[in-house]
């Protein structure tokens, strides 16, 4: 343990601080509440009024900015979910835990409304509602996850061994992100490719893409409000009989 200290930022032993990462979160959550406002209120009324149509869908294409921004945030999810997880794992963190915990109904949640969307999108597009495209069924499968990850931690009464076996289900579960990622370049998809990569000029204008980048920036920020609530609430139903805990509830 004293090896790791030298290594480690100060930060990463103050998060495992219930109390220190309870008021943490209380500090941030005004500006990125603030900040996810005005984000998707922006993005949201450039891609309905500014944006232009698409020259071959028309209007039906302005869905991909809340198709694009959840599937892109369902997957960045799984990864935190797993990664804190897997801090849980060594490190025996309960904060870790608890945002492992906290991720998988947020991310269950924005996987079906990247589903959902991307099957009325699919329609006009496809002629179906949904087809078993390999993009379309490994989301599918990521949403599956999430819904395990839940139903183990319903299942198990002992918050420890549930945090265990749902990490190492999510751990497991990571190799379904670069399948979603790749499916389009490894396979013969009727799924269009990455809308933003990072080597690449994006393929749609300025004047259609950047809206799309708001919606992306404002979606993290209100991923990042719901996590941090329900971090918080978590700690104190875990932390109740805590001193500090029965302090701050008789106060409020």
């Amino acid at each position: 343990m004293a090896e790791n200290k030298k290594w480690l930022p100060r930060w990463f032993y103050q998060m495992a601080s219930p109390r220190w990462c309870y008021e943490f979160c209380g500090r941030l959550l005004p500006w990125f509440v603030v900040a996810a406002v005005l984000l998707l209120g922006a993005g949201t009324a450039w891609a309905l009024a500014w944006a232009p149509a698409d020259y071959q869908q028309g209007n039906s294409f302005r869905i991909i900015y809340i198709h694009v921004p959840a599937a892109i945030l369902a997957q960045s999810c799984y990864m935190l979910m797993a990664v804190a997880g897997a801090i849980g794992l060594i490190w025996k963190m309960k904060v870790a835990d608890m945002v492992a915990k906290s991720c998988a109904p947020i991310g269950a949640t924005i996987a079906v409304l990247a589903l959902a969307t991307g099957a009325i999108w699919g329609k006009p597009t496809w002629g179906a509602w949904w087809v078993w495209d390999a993009r379309l069924t490994s989301m599918l499968v990521l949403l599956f996850l999430y819904l395990g990850v839940i139903a183990l931690h319903s299942a198990m009464e002992s918050e420890n061994t549930a945090a265990q076996a749902t990490s190492v289900l999510a751990l497991v579960g990571l190799v379904n992100i670069p399948i979603i990622k790749y499916s389009v370049e490894w396979w013969n998809t009727l799924h269009q490719p990455a809308t933003f990569t990072l080597t690449e000029k994006p393929a749609m204008p300025m004047e259609m893409w950047l809206p799309l980048l708001v919606m992306v920036i404002g979606f993290y920020c209100f991923f990042s409000v719901s996590l941090m609530l329900r971090v918080r609430n978590e700690i104190l139903h875990r932390e109740r009989r805590a001193g500090w805990v029965r302090t701050l509830l008789e106060k409020a």
